[in-house]
């Protein structure tokens, strides 16, 4: 028997499963939604005390008898051998994108926890990364998911896929059956064309369109069901096994998975939901939106979900996304720069736990934005059917909170990781200056406590990067589809270097910038990411703060005679 242990890509993956990531963001554009006919979906990767990295799966042919190895051997956990046989033919893979333009994002739910199978062998990153590996199409991915599952069994609690193609974008939801039991129970839905999705850590998925009963395969038969003309799959079981644990008793109509396996509470309903509604609320009638505040507040009188999807009022682009990873509430009922809470700085950002006391006992939380410190990567997949796939897909990445880094080019078919997005350069406990996880985090914390007075410089410098990768795609994608693929691929890796290597220079002047500028608190001019003669200036607090201040001491800063 021959054995393939421990592939380089899948050690990265597992290293970063395990830290707990339920904090994740997905956004998702059908490709009658965006700009240019490209399929989009988006990726935060939120959670404190890891440094994520780019990982990479070259492609290649495999004997029969290959196995993997996807024990998970960080320290702590189990080691014993779990081996998966390995797939004939494995595509390559560049972070959450393969060479076929199929990419997977995930965002955690948990719903049910005594759904949790430990003896399964799959978490969730192993099966989006073996999946990857193995598929040519979201619809293709879909099925091997349920067949490693079922196979080899599922370790996590509920989980969200978006699973997207150069054709077509899917939402999966998914969870174990628990200790001792291999498999799954999922939905699975395809985002129409024309609308855009959101997942951000709570079960979306309520009815779904299910086959006739007379039509559904017999055990033996394709472990799945597949109904409203192929755009609804979902397992048999599906709802026969709510019945079964006690999650449900009415009638098959009227089954909502996400009542049965992850019911909303107001932590799911305030931190969750509330980043999909703002992402609707960008793309929408903003007033219409806002019909929802309550739910937010917590009443589910008159609302009790958004809706899974909406047609946006206008096609999205990839800067719109990136913006949209970003958000911190700006400008609704939510905003997180305009109460005494921002500081005198009028930051979005909080350091307090999400959930905590006031002096007297009463129990406050905070909001949970999309854009938040704790990401250790940020990207924006786009998908482009008619262009060479090696060229087509392009992720935009970067590491650490995306509100706060400028999101690089790297497409699918290169077949070599820039040294600054590279798992050995970005440790999480030894700070370097090759590390772009490191760079963009040294920047960021500069920025986080003074955040009014930085955030002007720290935007300057994004959108010079990403005006630049935008301006040069156009050429890129010309010279690229007149090459050969083996021309294609080395082109690709070396722009994505260049790329990469650009910004690390650009973060390095703005980092030289930010403690020159704004040094012991104060202001001096610049232009174009240079201090320049002129007079300095002190940055004025928050007026939220300053009225706080007044309200807080009395007459105490009250000058005489006011």
């Amino acid at each position: 028997m021959k054995r393939l242990l421990f592939p380089t890509a899948l050690v990265a993956l597992l290293l970063t499963s395990s830290i707990r990531t339920e904090a994740c963001t997905n956004l998702i554009v059908g490709k009658k939604a965006s700009t240019d006919g490209s399929v989009m979906c988006t990726y935060n990767c939120d959670g404190f005390g890891f440094a994520a990295s780019l990982s990479y799966h070259s492609p290649g042919r495999h004997a029969e008898g290959e196995f993997i190895n996807v024990s998970r051997n960080w320290p702590g956990a189990e080691t014993a051998e779990r081996l998966i046989r390995q797939a004939p033919y494995t595509y390559g893979v560049v972070g959450l994108m393969n060479d076929q333009q199929v990419s997977i994002v995930e965002t955690t739910w948990g719903g049910r926890k005594e759904l949790r199978n430990p003896e399964g062998y799959l978490d969730y990153f192993t099966l989006m990364n073996l999946t990857l590996q193995r598929c040519a199409t979201a619809r293709e991915a879909i099925a091997i998911m349920d067949r490693l599952v079922q196979e080899y069994g599922y370790n996590e609690t509920g989980e969200s896929f978006a699973i997207c193609d150069k054709e077509e974008a899917w939402i999966m939801e998914l969870i174990g059956k628990g200790p001792g039991r291999k498999g799954g129970v999922w939905v699975a839905l395809r985002v129409p064309d024309d609308c855009i999705c959101a997942y951000a850590n709570a079960s979306r998925i309520r009815q779904f369109p299910q086959a006739p009963k007379t039509s559904r395969k017999k055990k033996g038969d394709k472990p799945f069901c597949v109904a409203d003309e192929g755009n609804c799959m979902y397992a048999p079981d599906v709802i026969s096994f709510a019945r079964e644990m006690g999650f449900y008793e009415g009638e098959d109509k009227d089954f909502s998975f996400r009542e049965a396996y992850g019911p909303l509470d107001f932590g799911a309903i305030r931190y969750c939901e509330a980043r999909v509604w703002s992402f609707y609320r960008h793309h929408s009638d903003p007033a219409e939106m806002d019909k929802y505040l309550p739910f937010l507040y917590g009443n589910t009188d008159v609302h009790d979900h958004l809706p899974l999807w909406i047609k946006p009022d206008k096609p999205l682009s990839v800067r719109d996304l990136m913006n949209d990873m970003r958000d911190h509430y700006e400008g609704t009922a939510l905003d997180m720069t305009t109460d005494v809470s921002a500081g005198p700085w009028a930051s979005p950002y909080r350091n307090q736990p999400i959930n905590f006391k006031s002096s007297d006992g009463t129990d406050m939380f905070r909001e949970r934005p999309i854009g938040c410190q704790q990401s250790a990567m940020t990207l924006v997949c786009q998908m482009r059917s008619w262009l060479p796939d090696a060229v087509g897909g392009v992720t935009y990445f970067n590491l650490d909170d995306a509100s706060m880094v400028a999101y690089v080019p790297v497409y699918c078919g290169i077949n070599r990781i820039p040294e600054p997005f590279r798992r050995e350069n970005n440790n999480i406990r030894e700070f370097s200056t090759e590390s772009a996880f490191w760079m963009n985090n040294f920047v960021a914390n500069m920025v986080y406590p003074r955040y009014s007075a930085m955030i002007g410089d720290l935007r300057e410098a994004q959108s010079e990067l990403e005006d630049f990768y935008a301006e040069d795609q156009k050429a890129v994608e010309e010279k690229a589809g007149q090459m050969t693929p083996s021309e294609r691929t080395a082109y690709l890796t070396a722009k994505t270097e260049g790329y990469t290597d650009q910004m690390m220079k650009r973060w390095d002047k703005l980092a030289k910038l930010l403690i020159v500028k704004h040094n012991d608190q104060i202001m001096q001019p610049s232009e174009n990411g240079v201090v320049v003669p002129g007079k300095r200036t002190s940055p004025a607090y928050a007026p939220a703060f300053v009225d706080a201040v007044k309200a807080q001491t009395g007459n105490r800063y009250v000058k005489p005679g006011q």
